[in-house]
């Protein structure tokens, strides 16, 4: 099994979630993560925009990866998003985004975080994984996608991200 799909709960799944500023999401998954995480969502919130300062998590397509390092966090933790409606994220191609993936690990990890952030960026630089999750009706496909995964496998389908 992948990385990713061992940090990632169908719990902290979301497909067509109306929200509309990365304000409301930022909050939203600062309720997410408050129980599996020990933080109090504010804390949370406040460590995913003090890492958005250091510059924009999104990659382009559609696609951001907010993630922190969190002192006290005891293991990473996953959660996608996929907004109903895209929103502004300051990405590097300027387009909205609709696709979030979010992490959080342990402030002394940053090895596993670098890796996670890694592979991230593999399974979104696939095309055909990006469309999968873009059109899953539900929660349980987009954790058999993530699940189903396979960062050793080559894909003549990947396209840069």
């Amino acid at each position: 099994m992948n990385l990713i799909a061992q940090i990632l709960d169908v719990q902290r799944i979301r497909v067509d979630l109306e929200l509309d500023s990365r304000d409301a999401l930022f909050a939203y998954m600062g309720d997410l993560f408050e129980a599996p995480s020990g933080q109090t969502a504010g804390k949370l919130v406040d460590a995913l925009n003090q890492r958005e300062k250091l510059g924009s998590t999104g990659l382009g397509m559609g696609i951001a990866i907010p993630h922190q390092r969190i002192k006290g966090l005891k293991q990473a933790l996953g959660a996608f998003i996929r907004l109903k409606n895209p929103i502004e994220f300051d990405a590097p191609d300027n387009l909205p985004v609709s696709l979030f993936f979010f992490m959080l690990a342990p402030e002394q990890a940053n090895e596993t975080h670098l890796r996670l952030l890694a592979e991230l960026a593999q399974m979104f630089s696939d095309k055909i994984f990006r469309e999968t999750l873009q059109n899953a009706p539900d929660a349980a496909t987009v954790a058999r996608a993530f699940e189903q995964w396979d960062i050793h496998a080559p894909s003549e389908r990947s396209s840069a991200v």
